[in-house]
């Protein structure tokens, strides 16, 4: 007998994948997720429902260089900080950050769950960058580093 790949979930699939977890820079933090596309088999590209309970946010302010990523509005209100403004979303409403990107985050502002569907590419290499924190991270397959923005050295022809 062989082992029958999947190319469909279903709801209760999803539900019983659902995952919460918090980036560790940000307190008020707080996503519950899925992992569509990976849980298909998906590797060029991601796939993710989420879902932020009210006065939580998603991760932190960030932006891709290489990633492109993309946002759709379920249910739920929230507000969406991109490039330093505050934009006011809801259901229907989508966001793409072509790379490399604006900086941008999502915070529920709503007395519900703000339920989305977000996903983008899975690139081998990734840098993004956290500017309210002066932070860079480089990815590398499933090595993560982080660096400081003032560790940064300009490398060039004037190098020694």
């Amino acid at each position: 007998m062989t082992d029958k790949k999947s190319f469909l979930l279903r709801r209760q699939q999803i539900e019983d994948s659902m995952q919460t977890f918090s980036h560790p820079w940000n307190p008020k933090s707080e996503i519950s997720g899925a992992y569509l596309g990976r849980a298909l088999g998906l590797k060029r590209t991601g796939v993710n429902l989420a879902k932020i309970p009210p006065d939580k946010e998603s991760f932190v302010y960030h932006s891709h260089h290489c990633e492109e990523e993309w946002i759709y509005i379920l249910s739920g209100h929230g507000v969406a900080e991109i490039d330093g403004k505050d934009f006011e979303v809801e259901p229907g409403d989508f966001m793409g950050f072509p790379a490399p990107s604006v900086a941008h985050h999502l915070r529920n502002t709503g007395n519900e769950d703000l339920v989305y569907l977000m996903g983008g590419e899975n690139l081998e290499v990734e840098i993004a960058d956290f500017p309210n924190l002066e932070k860079r991270m480089l990815r590398h397959g499933d090595t993560v580093e982080i660096y400081d923005f003032s560790d940064a050295k300009t490398f060039g022809a004037s190098d020694p």
